[in-house]
Formats: C-alpha cells, sequence, structure tokens
C-alpha cells in the first residue's frame, strides 16, 4: 500500500450556523483562543503524518491561505522588538515539508461534491478527509491520537475507516449513524459497517455511533462519488459514495477516544474557547480562577 500523504479538507461553506460573525471572515479563521479553528484542524493532520493538505476553498476566502503563508514585515517587526514567543508561534505553523494545496469549489452542493473537486489533486492515491468544524481534545494533549488511529486501522485492516463516536440516544436524529449490526463499541476498536444512515428517527436509529468528520477512504471512493447523483437537499452526499462503497470493498468505523467540539456552532464553538482556554498555559489558571468566581 503506498503511503497516505493526502488529506482534503473543504472550507468552502457558507459557514450559516455562526453568522452574523461569518459574514465577512471565513468560518474556518474564527479563533479558538488564539489559534483560528483551521489551524488547530491541519495541525492534527500533520501530526497525524499527513504532509499534503488540499483544501477545497471558495475565491472569497482568500485569508485561509494567507494564514499559512509566512509575512515578512510582521516576523521582521517582532524579532527587531524581541517578541521571540510571538514570532515563533507564527514562523512555526507548519513544517518546511508540508505543502497546503487549493482547489475551489464554486458552488455549495455538499459534502460529496466538495471531495470530489480534490480528485484531480489526490489523483490515484488514497486519501483522508477532516471537516473544518470540528475540534477533538485528548486530555493528554495528543489531539492527533485518534485520526492517527484510523490511518493505521486502514492500513493494517485494508479497510476504510470512519471516526464515529457515542452520542446519547435522543441526539441520534441529529447526526449521520452507522449500522454496525449491533456490534458493542469500544474506544479505539473498528467495527465492520453494514450501511450508514442520515438523521435517523428516534426509536429507528441502528445505533448511537455518530459520525464526526474524519475519514480514511480508498482511492476508489473518488470515482464512486463521480456515479453519485444528488441525495439529501439535493447535494451530493459523501455518505451516499461510502454507502455504494461497502458493497465492493470492506468500510470499518472507528471509535474516537477523544471527545468532540463543533466550532460550526455558536453554543460549540462557544464551549470549545472556554475548554481550550482552560488547557491554555498562559492564561488557563486565570480563566478557571475567574469561572469559579462566577456565580451562574
Amino acid at each position: 500500500m503506498a503511503e497516505l500523504t493526502k488529506i482534503v479538507i473543504p472550507v468552502a461553506g457558507l459557514g450559516t450556523r455562526v453568522l452574523p460573525a461569518s459574514k465577512v471572515i471565513p468560518k474556518e479563521m474564527l479563533t479558538v483562543v488564539d489559534k483560528p479553528v483551521i489551524q488547530y484542524v491541519i495541525e492534527e493532520a500533520v501530526a497525524a503524518g499527513f504532509s499534503e493538505i488540499i483544501l477545497v476553498t471558495h475565491p472569497s476566502k482568500k485569508s485561509i491561505e494567507k494564514h499559512f503563508e509566512r509575512q515578512a514585515e510582521l516576523e521582521a517587526t517582532l524579532e527587531a522588538k524581541g517578541k521571540i514567543a510571538q514570532l515563533e508561534s507564527v514562523c512555526d505553523i507548519l513544517p518546511a515539508d508540508v505543502t497546503i494545496a487549493t482547489v475551489f469549489q464554486d458552488e455549495p452542493l455538499g459534502l460529496g461534491h466538495a471531495v470530489l473537486c480534490a480528485a484531480p489533486l489526490v489523483g490515484n492515491d488514497d486519501f483522508a478527509v477532516s471537516l473544518p468544524d470540528v475540534l477533538i481534545f485528548h486530555p493528554d494533549g495528543d489531539h492527533a491520537l485518534d485520526l492517527r488511529n484510523i490511518v493505521t486501522a486502514f492500513k493494517q485492516n485494508q479497510a476504510a475507516q470512519i471516526m464515529v463516536e457515542a452520542v446519547p440516544d435522543e441526539q441520534v436524529s441529529n447526526y449521520g449513524i452507522v449500522d454496525c449490526g449491533g456490534t458493542e463499541f469500544h474506544p479505539g476498536e473498528s467495527h465492520d459497517v453494514l450501511s450508514m444512515v442520515e438523521k435517523p428517527a428516534l426509536g429507528s436509529a441502528p445505533s448511537n455511533q455518530s459520525i464526526i468528520g474524519r475519514y480514511v477512504l480508498p482511492a476508489r471512493t473518488m470515482t464512486l462519488l463521480k456515479h453519485t447523483r444528488p441525495g439529501a437537499g439535493g447535494e451530493i452526499q459523501l455518505t451516499d459514495a461510502i454507502n455504494a462503497l461497502i458493497a465492493e470493498l470492506p468500510v470499518q468505523a472507528n471509535s474516537m477516544q477523544g471527545r468532540t467540539y463543533d466550532c460550526g456552532s455558536k453554543l460549540g464553538y462557544l464551549i470549545a474557547n472556554i475548554k481550550y482556554g482552560l488547557e491554555h498555559p498562559e492564561i488557563g489558571a486565570g480563566l478557571a480562577a475567574w469561572l469559579r468566581q462566577q456565580a451562574f
């Protein structure tokens, strides 16, 4: 199996759930403490071993690309003022061996369509997909552990991997849910997927394991996407292509060990700022002290 180096990150969405904040500023550039959400997601990908980042973006979102470019004037100013920590924070965003390429999605035609837009850059290689709305947090600080695990499972099991997270039964109707034939999940384990159901009605869900936006997929997926017709909402759905893949190749769900934070919603974004703020070495203690003083 060829080395897995490419990861597709769709960032062309309008961010309607966090309007008006995303009217001018891309939702991916909203900051969690002191870094934009997209930086956390790309850092996770790099820590998991990916060196070719493919952003599926929109012409109006140039600020995402610029964030990862070197800014000579800013760096020179920080160096002249002796602000070494700040200088390192803007110089060391990406390792030298990591590249970022962009491709445009001009129309919002669904996640499957966004991934398909990256086909010319993915070529005939296996690849991963990471959604930029979701941050994954691990108490031990290894926030790339789950992504690294599904890469390992993909290679060892010769099976596509979908990362999932258990949700309360009353919330399954809000998510895409995997059907693994009633198999009991334990964190870090992968199990064969029979099918995926988009937002099943309460009481009819095949499990409580929700799809959370991290995938490792074989190259065949791109071909299936090319033949996937619009589904829910008139959009080309990635889940429809993966359901087609299940008929041909093994697909597994991997139960994550960390915790997700949905930065694509206002409440999730606020909670993420609090959680990551409490863990931040500069402000964590001060934020915790302030929270203890509040009479909520």
